[in-house]
């Protein structure tokens, strides 16, 4: 038991298995753990309980007597998420349990992702093979690995291997809402190799430039929210001062994961004596800059310059200035939108990292795009950028969006039960994020698919939260979808 009080809050199965599930550390390629419990349910409750080659598991319910000629279902949902926490946090995401909390209507983390983004999937999908009061036909339970990192589990998913006529995707979080289509993605990485200059012994002082409390977010469902990028703002301060300062760039840290717009950035650089009160100032007067420009987005962003320990090694200059070149011509943000549907981006890029490693700094983007000329096109854009400032380019991780089908039987059925429990029509919608139903499609060509979810706000950064009515609502909506599954 992680929290008691999450435990009490209704469906009282869900939230009693998402207590469990947030008490198990599960970051994207550390599943291990989370796995074998998904596995201990399954076991326990006398079901056919498989892992694949993968590490996906996929666990099979009989249908409820007098359904047996339904078609059977697949709920999916993945068992990793995204490990992120505010700075001066102790948190370590391989051992310690998410801390979580009530407040108001939401269930929050304290100062770290809260894992809703899937828990609250997996906990839905857990309930209903545990749940001995539910009407429904025959349940394929699938759980795959590592979504956030690269959709291996999904990439993994053998042919043959589901035997599901529909696949409920219980990964989005708006609730109301039905999504039939989703971007795809690729990585775009650009590499310069770490040549040193020497380490000058005198005449410069050690500082760190340090930009922080930004609101980061999901970098798909979050990009068109105006929020600010921390590697192309701290970027912007060191172009200004190498440029008319004797400064030098030793470490740079921006970021973290592929899909979260980058809340942190932190340079090390050397500045000669004589130029310290002077790039001081810039700090200060970019501060004043950021504050005005994300005014509305960023709240509580903050620019300091602290003095540093002393650096083992500094970057050559011309690589310095390359790098500096290549990050503030890499485009960040929305690309293009879709002019079918009110608001959705159609390709977008996040300029997730920038760090220096021993012998290398990788700068590293994930682009994404619902239409593969959109992808194509920004992907050339920013492989031409990287290219010109000299980089060595990675292009990796393709995945396939998800292409809408109108006339899916599954949307109509949902479309009409959401109505008969709440008098309104659903929102039917497509979403710039991965969901990985374009590519389980692949191994499973066929499946009549969707998905939809509960709210969930800020996923893939420290203000993460679910909200509490609309999980039950969600819940809702997924029994009485069970029970409407028509024949086979």
């Amino acid at each position: 038991m992680n929290n008691a009080e999450v435990r009490k809050l209704e469906p009282q199965i869900l939230w009693e298995f998402f207590d469990d599930i947030t008490g198990i550390p599960r970051p994207s390629k550390h599943e291990t753990e989370v796995q074998q419990f998904v596995v201990s349910v399954g076991k326990s409750l006398g079901l056919e309980t498989i892992v694949d080659k993968t590490g996906n598991v996929i666990i099979r319910k009989p249908a409820t007597a007098g359904f047996e000629n339904r078609k059977m279902v697949v709920l999916q949902s993945h068992l990793d998420m995204v490990p992120q926490k505010n700075s001066g946090i102790e948190h370590d995401f391989l051992k310690d349990p998410i801390k979580t909390r009530i407040d108001g209507e939401w269930v929050k983390a304290m100062d770290t992702t809260l894992g809703s983004d899937n828990g609250i999937g997996v906990a839905a999908a857990l309930a209903v093979l545990a749940s001995a009061e539910l009407v429904h036909g025959p349940i394929e339970a699938l759980f795959t690995i590592d979504e956030e990192t690269g959709m291996t589990g999904a990439f993994g998913l053998e042919k043959g291997s589901l035997k599901g006529d529909i696949l409920l995707n219980l990964d989005s979080e708006d609730p109301g809402e039905l999504y039939v289509g989703c971007a795809g993605g690729i990585n775009v990485t650009g590499v310069f190799d770490y040549l040193e200059d020497v380490l000058p012994q005198d005449g410069y002082k050690p500082y760190t430039i340090v930009v922080k409390g930004l609101k980061g977010g999901h970098s798909g469902l979050d990009i068109n929210m105006g929020r600010a990028n921390a590697n192309k703002l701290i970027f912007r301060i060191l172009k200004e001062a190498i440029k008319y300062n004797d400064v030098m760039l030793c470490e740079i840290d921006g970021g973290s994961l592929r899909n979260a717009i980058p809340r942190e950035a932190f340079a090390t650089v050397l500045v000669a004596d004589e130029d310290v009160e002077e790039v001081m100032q810039l700090v200060e007067d970019f501060e004043k800059i950021f504050k005005q420009e994300y005014r509305y987005t960023e709240p509580d962003l903050s620019v300091s310059m602290v003095v540093s320990s002393n650096p083992t090694r500094v970057l050559n200059e011309m690589v310095q200035d390359d790098l500096v070149n290549a990050v503030t011509a890499c485009f960040n943000g929305v690309y293009r939108f879709d002019m079918g549907f009110d608001g959705l981006v159609e390709a977008s890029n996040n300029l997730a990292s920038v760090k220096a490693y021993k012998d290398r700094i990788e700068l590293l983007c994930l682009a994404r795009s619902s239409a593969e000329s959109s992808k194509e096109a920004l992907v050339s854009e920013l492989e031409s950028a990287l290219s010109l400032a000299g980089a060595k380019i990675d292009i990796s991780g393709d995945y396939p969006g998800w292409v809408p089908n109108p006339d899916s039987e599954i949307l109509k059925v949902m479309k009409v039960v959401y109505k008969e429990i709440t008098g309104i029509e659903p929102a039917v919608k497509a979403i710039h994020a991965g969901l990985e139903c374009g590519i389980i499609s692949a191994a499973a060509p066929g499946l009549d698919m969707i998905s939809f979810g509960p709210r969930i706000r800020h996923p893939h950064s420290p203000d993460e939260k679910v909200h509490i009515e609309s999980v039950a609502d969600f819940w809702n909506w997924l029994v009485a979808t069970l029970k409407a599954i028509p024949v086979k």
